[in-house]
């Protein structure tokens, strides 16, 4: 409700017209990202084309995105891991607490696709994450995400400097300022547009952190096909992805970016390419 757009004269003005966005309050970023979003599609239905073009990106030129694996029993994450397999072709796996090794073997007992884990911050002392990290690479794992605390920044520099996979920063990154400070800190930065502020600011860590000679990811929070589709018209081109949040609940209120042989792949229609399932209702101002 505190957004008032009515002093912008063209809505493609993205960069003029977010920067009065995310002045209006601190954090609330989800929020900030809901606007951006929104503007991008209006854009890119009055050019006419999806962003993945007007980026100069080729949509089919995507990392396979992870399914995640839930930390649970075993008998359960064998089930979760025979739902995905001949859709996913690599997993995603919770770690960072004392069933790391339980839930990766049961994996391993059903399958031998490559997992990629997250352990949230999760281990505590950089020897116990290089130890772990060692023991999940004889058993398939390709990357690590967030491995230590998000402000111990020194042990989590050494921690990358000695790991045999990437190390990607999750909770460490947020927006763009943090892009800079993370380089030989971490392999990698996750992008999230809900943590961001949406496409515009995802854009801009994409290229910084690329230009920094880091991996970039995509990543997500629990989003409808809305969010996920915005994000597929960026992730071209990138190391990794984690875009299932859409395929992980049951009321998705948008079509749009389909899941095609373990990969996220973008419309083509303008703008950001979903379409509502079912007419959603329209808010009134001050109700």
């Amino acid at each position: 409700k505190k957004v008032d757009l009515s002093g912008f004269s063209d809505p493609t003005h993205l960069e003029e017209i977010l920067l009065y966005v995310d002045a209006i309050a601190p954090a609330n970023t989800a929020a900030k990202a809901s606007v951006d979003i929104a503007l991008h599609d209006l854009a890119g239905k009055i050019i006419g084309a999806p962003w993945h073009r007007m980026y100069g990106l080729n949509k089919t030129n995507v990392p396979d995105t992870t399914f995640t694996i839930g930390i649970d029993s075993d008998e359960v994450v064998r089930e979760k891991t025979r739902e995905a397999l001949g859709r996913f072709n690599i997993l995603k796996i919770k770690v960072g607490g004392p069933d790391d090794k339980r839930m990766i073997e049961a994996i391993r007992s059903v399958t031998d696709l490559p997992l990629a884990v997250d352990a949230n911050q999760g281990w505590k002392e950089r020897s116990e994450a290089l130890d772990m990290i060692f023991w999940m690479r004889e058993r398939g794992v390709v990357m690590v995400e967030q491995p230590m605390p998000k402000s111990d920044l020194d042990s989590i520099a050494r921690l990358t400097e000695e790991s045999p996979l990437p190390i990607f920063a999750d909770e460490s990154v947020q927006r763009l300022a943090d892009v800079e400070r993370l380089k030989g800190v971490f392999s990698g930065i996750n992008i999230k547009l809900m943590k961001c502020t949406g496409m515009h600011e995802a854009w801009k860590m994409r290229t910084l952190a690329q230009a920094l000679g880091m991996k970039v990811m995509m990543g997500c929070m629990t989003e409808t096909s809305c969010a996920i589709s915005a994000a597929s018209q960026i992730y071209p081109g990138m190391d990794f992805a984690d875009l299932d949040g859409a395929l992980l609940i049951g009321n998705d209120c948008f079509d749009g970016a389909k899941l095609e042989n373990g990969k996220m792949i973008a419309s083509d229609l303008p703008g950001i390419g979903v379409l509502p399932i079912f007419t959603l209702p329209v808010p009134q101002r001050g109700g």
